[in-house]
Parts: C-alpha cells; sequence; structure tokens
C-alpha cells in the first residue's frame, strides 16, 4: 500500500478516535470517576470488538469490489452519504455532560466483557468501517481483504493508544471537558470537516 494512503489513513484515524462520541465519553467517565484501570479494561474490550467489525468489512468489501464496478459505485456513494450524515450530526452536536456510575465494584474480565459488547452490539461501528476504509483500498495493491485487515489493525493499535492514554490522564480532561462546553463543540466541530472530506475523497475513489 502507497505509504501516502497510510499517513492519510493515519491522519483521519487519529482525528477521528479523538472526537467526542460514545466510546470516548465512556472511557473518560469511566476513568475519571473510577480510575484509569478501569478505563483501560474497557478500552481493550472496544479495541477487541473492532476485530469482528474488520473482519466483516474485509470479506464484504472484497467480495463487492470483485463483482462490479456498479456496485463499488452504490457502496462507495451509500458511504458518502453516511459520512456526510456524520459531518450533519458531529457540526450540531451539543456538548454533554459527563456522568459514570459511582462506586461500582467489578472485576477485570467484566470490564473487559463490557468493552467488547459495547463494540460488538454497536452496527454504526460497521456501518462506518464500510463507509472508511474502502476508499483507502485499491485492487493494484494486492488482496483487497488483506489491504482492510492492514488498516483496521493501525485503527486498533492507535485506538489502544490514544484510549489508554486519555485513561491515563482523564481526571484532568473529564474535568476539562466538563467546564468547557466550547471543548467539546470546536472537537465535533473539526470531526464534522474530517468526514466531509473523508466523503468527498470516497466519492472520488476508484476499485482499480
Amino acid at each position: 500500500m502507497p505509504i501516502e494512503s497510510i499517513i492519510t489513513f493515519i491522519f483521519a484515524s487519529i482525528v477521528l478516535i479523538i472526537s467526542p462520541g460514545p466510546d470516548l465519553i465512556f472511557v473518560i467517565t469511566q476513568s475519571a470517576i473510577n480510575g484509569s484501570r478501569t478505563g483501560i479494561l474497557v478500552t481493550l474490550g472496544l479495541c477487541t470488538g473492532l476485530i469482528a467489525h474488520t473482519s466483516a468489512v474485509a470479506f464484504g468489501v472484497a467480495a463487492i469490489l470483485h463483482t462490479s464496478e456498479l456496485a463499488f459505485t452504490i457502496l462507495k456513494t451509500l458511504g458518502a452519504m453516511y459520512l456526510l450524515y456524520l459531518a450533519w450530526q458531529a457540526f450540531h452536536a451539543h456538548s454533554t455532560k459527563l456522568q459514570a456510575e459511582k462506586n461500582i465494584t467489578k472485576t477485570a474480565f467484566q470490564l473487559y466483557r463490557r468493552g467488547i459488547l459495547m463494540n460488538l452490539s454497536n452496527p454504526k461501528v460497521t456501518i462506518f468501517f464500510l463507509a472508511f476504509l474502502p476508499q483507502f483500498v485499491s485492487s493494484e495493491n494486492g488482496s483487497i481483504a488483506s489491504q482492510v485487515f492492514i488498516l483496521g489493525a493501525i485503527f486498533m493499535v492507535l485506538g489502544l493508544v490514544l484510549f489508554i492514554s486519555i485513561s491515563l490522564v482523564a481526571g484532568k480532561l473529564g474535568n476539562w471537558l466538563n467546564r468547557s462546553e466550547k471543548a467539546q463543540v470546536y472537537l465535533n466541530r473539526f470531526a464534522a470537516l474530517v468526514f466531509v472530506g473523508l466523503a468527498l475523497k470516497l466519492l472520488t475513489s476508484s476499485n482499480h
């Protein structure tokens, strides 16, 4: 895969991972109130769940791209529409007060399992991967499925590193996000711009 595509993918992934969303808010709140250990264990579960979503997208996209040009056009159009929808949601999103369960003791496995179930039970993750990953793959670069697995692995590693880092500083970050409504709004607006850019890139992409 071209290094330029990988660098672009890494940059886009970082922006998407740190933009306020259900998973990030949950990790921050659990870490801020129940300690970094809780956030890290939930993060491990969330990243493990991504394996299933990546596998579904890898084989699904590979089949679609090898079917026909029409199928690819339909996929990228639907993907672009979904990314624009996410951009609209992010742009109009309001700040959220961070809340978490206090004084609830859970074992390490329970926290890890909770992260997995949260991820697997969210069909939006697969839909997002279907809209996000295909624009960075090309049949000219070899196996489509292999490329998607590589990108999925990169996304998982980035998510793991960033979420664990956020967990370790969640006490300060959680209080900051709670105090600063503008901080959340600015992060959401920036994420909206990234979604629009990804949608445009997807519309102009080719399966060759």
